[in-house]
């Protein structure tokens, strides 16, 4: 973990994903959720402000683990990752089917739980190219237990 903990304060961006209706709609299969702003993109264009369709919030919160893969450092040797939750989430603004988006991950803060476990906390914004306002900013929190 002492690696690891030299890391704090640094700030890491992912790779550019695309939110593409492709996507979008195979996540409204997923989850039940096809409400019309983000599977219909003629109404979305006709009777939102949004200009035509927008992901699913939680399918750009649910990115943050590909985002992470594409730049987090690598996970302390012996250690197992586990997604613990997050301290807060808001979805700042809508992010634009067709639009790319982008994390950007600063470890803020590691701390001993108790012996053989860490609790990482990253504060987290997704940016929606050429957009100002982020889609997300969120306080994410990662637990590393000792594999031994």
């Amino acid at each position: 973990m002492d690696d690891y903990l030299t890391k704090v304060g640094e700030t890491y961006s992912s790779d550019w994903f695309e939110m593409s209706q492709d996507k979008v709609d195979a996540f409204a299969d997923l989850t039940i959720d096809h409400n019309f702003i983000h599977v219909d993109v003629e109404r979305s264009k006709t009777e939102t402000p949004f200009g035509g369709t927008i992901a699913h919030g939680y399918f750009t919160l649910s990115m943050l683990s590909h985002l992470g893969e594409t730049c987090l450092p690598a996970f302390p040797p012996g250690m197992i990752p586990m997604n613990y939750g997050f301290e807060k989430i808001r979805f700042s603004a809508p992010t634009p089917v067709g639009k790319r988006i982008r994390a950007h991950f600063k470890l803020s803060k590691v701390e001993e739980r108790k012996a053989g476990q860490w609790l990482s906390h990253w504060d987290v914004t997704v940016e929606v190219e050429g957009q100002e306002a982020p889609a997300i900013r969120a306080h994410w929190l990662t637990l590393f237990l000792s594999a031994g």
